[in-house]
């Protein structure tokens, strides 16, 4: 619409060196492109790792001081223990030792911090109070190394109280507020802590017992639960008790009976083998007497016959 920009846009269309950008060119830019955008999330990954780790390690450094600090503190002091056994003065000046040393020979100002110099509090306090600060956070440092390495229960209280502690004492400088002290500060987070032990005690036994029974429990109350639990292992102790016995009763049922037919069978056998064992030996003896030349051996019907006749002759003569 404007003939004035129009009539510059033509004269510098003339003038410039615009050209298209070659295939080489643009693939070069591409790989730039890609290499910076990998690194940007190479970083992402590697501070998410280095928070996850920092609060298994050390969670109350880590949120005192944050991660990438807490870290660099260990890393520069060997391990945790080794961190922990360090004073304060120390830790202050962690990771300027050549400036010490150099103020030592020179016979000039020591330095005020070390490595605590890349945490927010520093660089928010005045010129005045940078060392002051520096000081009384090397202080606090110590203190959650220690807890850190020694406490049994890993939690971030304490470092958040001190966290808070820190911020109070950065106000006090600026508007001359008094914090709170460290006496109460310290029982309060002891309470806090005592109580997040309890709750996570409660969580591991509720997963025991899920892990234990196998199946989701819906949450309640976890004495509801125990009692349900053992009503149910009486009631399925007392089922198998009576199986038992009922077997066993089957059993001694079954057996008896088998006796009882085994007493009648042998009874019932007893007459029918003694008269078999008597015409047994008859026989033989007949047999024995044939062999041996003697009379035949002894029909009873003949000897029947013989004493009907012996009888009837007995009779005739008497007659």
């Amino acid at each position: 619409m404007d003939s004035g920009k129009a009539e510059a846009i033509l004269n510098a269309s003339k003038s410039s060196m615009g050209m298209d950008i070659s295939d080489m060119d643009l693939l070069n830019i591409d790989i730039f492109a890609s290499r910076v955008i990998g690194l940007i999330t190479y970083r992402s990954e590697l501070s998410e790792y280095l928070k996850n780790k920092m609060q298994i390690v050390a969670p109350n450094l880590g949120t005192l001081i944050g991660d990438t600090v807490a870290a660099r503190l260990i890393s520069h002091a060997g391990s945790l223990t080794n961190l922990a056994k360090c004073p304060a003065s120390t830790v202050q000046i962690l990771g300027a030792e050549k400036a010490l040393f150099r103020a030592l020979k020179t016979r000039g100002n020591t330095p005020k911090y070390g490595l605590i110099f890349h945490s927010s509090f520093i660089g928010r306090a005045g010129a005045k109070n940078k060392g002051r600060i520096s000081r009384y956070l090397a202080n606090k440092c110590t203190i959650a190394s220690r807890i850190d390495c020694f406490s049994e229960n890993s939690t971030s209280i304490f470092g958040s109280k001190m966290k808070q502690q820190v911020e109070d004492r950065l106000k006090f400088y600026e508007t001359g507020d008094l914090p709170p002290k460290n006496v109460d500060v310290m029982k309060e987070a002891l309470e806090e802590a005592a109580a997040e032990v309890k709750a996570n005690k409660k969580k591991d036994k509720k997963k025991k017992r899920k892990a234990e029974n196998g199946e989701d429990a819906p949450a309640g109350d976890t004495t509801m639960e125990t009692s349900q639990v053992e009503e149910n292992g009486d009631q399925s102790a007392k089922k198998k008790k009576k199986k038992k016995d009922k077997e066993n009763g089957e059993a001694m049922d079954t057996t008896a009976n088998e006796t009882l037919n085994e007493t009648q069978t042998a009874d019932e056998a007893t007459p029918a083998k003694k008269k078999k064992k008597k015409k047994d030996e008859a026989v033989e003896n007949g047999v024995n007497g044939h062999v041996n030349g003697d009379a035949e051996p002894a029909d009873p019907t003949s000897e029947k016959k013989k004493k009907k006749k012996k009888k009837k002759d007995s009779e005739n003569g008497e007659e």
